[in-house]
């Protein structure tokens, strides 16, 4: 059970989010304008904040710009704004995610859920170090290691590793990534589950014609493997 914060100045909408995210076993906590919901998420540790940007004394945007100054709480911005440029910028200045009102309460529970498995939120073994082989991923951290290097990468790599990492050994589908990694859940392009992963075999010193940790099943999908338990080719 996730424990959320809700920081929505519109009355109607929040009684009505917090009803029915709590009908689907959230515990809810919810604030009516930016400083009293900055509060709350510094006060209470939500596992989660869901943020809408037009807020009585504070911009969303402004307020996430503090929050990430003080806490590294996932954040999903719900909102009525559908503008491509201000969906990039709040996304630029840390948000999780960005749902454009409006939506339902199980579009917004599918959001929510996808963010807590790709940050870890609300406690449990994905909090867990990840260990294949000399790689090292800290999901809490963000941060991986190869062979005791700091890898660069970048928020998605970094999902995508972590992801696979925790799976190692097992197939996934392109398809299975756009929907977990990605929260495309009605497709995608596959290009994009391609170019990240070319991204990922030149930080971990591979190519798709030589791999070591990252090998792909032609047809079905990819796989991280441990290239230190034998040939996986």
């Amino acid at each position: 059970m996730a424990q959320l914060l809700l920081i929505e100045d519109d009355e109607r909408v929040r009684s009505a989010l917090l009803r029915s995210l709590r009908d689907l076993n959230h515990q809810v906590a919810s604030a009516p304008d930016a400083m009293t919901g900055l509060r709350a998420a510094i006060d209470h540790r939500p596992d989660l904040v869901v943020l809408d940007l037009g807020l009585p004394d504070l911009d969303g945007s402004q307020m996430l710009r503090m929050l990430r100054g003080v806490s590294d709480v996932p954040v999903i911005v719900a909102t009525a704004r559908d503008d491509e440029d201000e969906i990039v910028r709040v996304l630029g200045s840390g948000a999780d995610d960005y749902v454009v009102k409006p939506f339902t309460a199980k579009q917004l529970d599918a959001r929510i859920q996808a963010v807590l498995r790709r940050t870890g939120g609300g406690g449990g073994e994905r909090d867990s170090t990840v260990a294949v082989g000399a790689l090292r991923i800290d999901p809490r951290g963000r941060s991986a290691h190869l062979d005791g290097t700091a890898l660069e990468l970048s928020p998605k790599e970094f999902d995508l590793l972590h992801y696979l990492a925790s799976r190692a050994g097992e197939v996934v589908a392109k398809r299975q990534l756009l929907t977990d990694v990605w929260d495309l859940p009605f497709g995608g392009a596959d290009k994009t589950v391609d170019v990240h992963l070319a991204w990922l075999r030149r930080k971990l010193g591979e190519t798709a014609q030589a791999p070591r940790f990252l090998h792909t099943v032609r047809g079905v999908g990819v796989k991280l493997v441990d290239p230190t338990a034998g040939d996986e080719r």
